[in-house]
């Protein structure tokens, strides 16, 4: 367990950051920026959490699976931020190929009682629906980060399995909270013109 006994170190007032190796790094380095990103995917699951909470019906299955989701945020955080070069401990957190296929057979249960698609869906209907379609973004800019740092360095690739299916997972999350598609706010192509 993490025991924080400090919240501010100062050791962050210069611009740098300590990786999970101990190493220094500019807080702008693409590592960093990575890391950040699935934290602000993990903020956004939250915000669905709280919306989830305050809808009409309570969803404690879908509530259930995305603190799960949480949790394994911070593990994926704590995978990048320890570089596979380096002083990587034996029992350093890495995401585990399982946890894609986990990912995989919930999308399958859950896409099983959706309406069928015709159209692309803008993100709205419900409040958890808007916020699942926000944090399914973010899922999907951290894992182009994830794309961008594995060119110049190696990383788990179990890391970008896991957040391509993430951002699968909560765009089906979406439309499950939309009444399974039916609250759905379809794209329209051209309806502006």
């Amino acid at each position: 367990m993490v025991k924080l006994t400090k919240i501010y170190t100062r050791g962050g007032d210069s611009g740098e950051t300590s990786l999970g190796d101990g190493v220094r790094v500019p807080k702008d380095s693409i590592r960093v920026a990575t890391y950040g990103a699935v934290d602000e995917a993990n903020a956004a699951i939250g915000v669905v959490r709280t919306a989830l909470k305050s809808a009409p019906v309570k969803d404690n299955t879908t509530d259930d699976t995305l603190g799960r989701i949480q949790n394994d945020l911070f593990d994926l955080g704590a995978d990048l931020c320890t570089p596979e070069e380096g002083k990587r401990s034996a029992g350093a957190l890495r995401v585990t190929p399982e946890q894609s296929v986990r990912l995989e057979k919930e999308i399958d249960a859950i896409n099983a009682a959706l309406a069928p698609l015709n159209s692309f869906v803008l993100p709205g209907g419900s409040a958890a629906a808007a916020h699942l379609h926000m944090a399914r973004t973010i899922t999907r800019r951290a894992e182009r980060l994830v794309v961008t740092l594995a060119r110049e360095t190696n990383v788990n690739p179990a890391v970008i399995t896991y957040l391509n299916r993430l951002s699968d997972l909560l765009f089906v999350l979406a439309r499950h909270c939309n009444e399974d598609g039916a609250r759905d706010v379809l794209w329209t192509p051209g309806a502006n013109r």
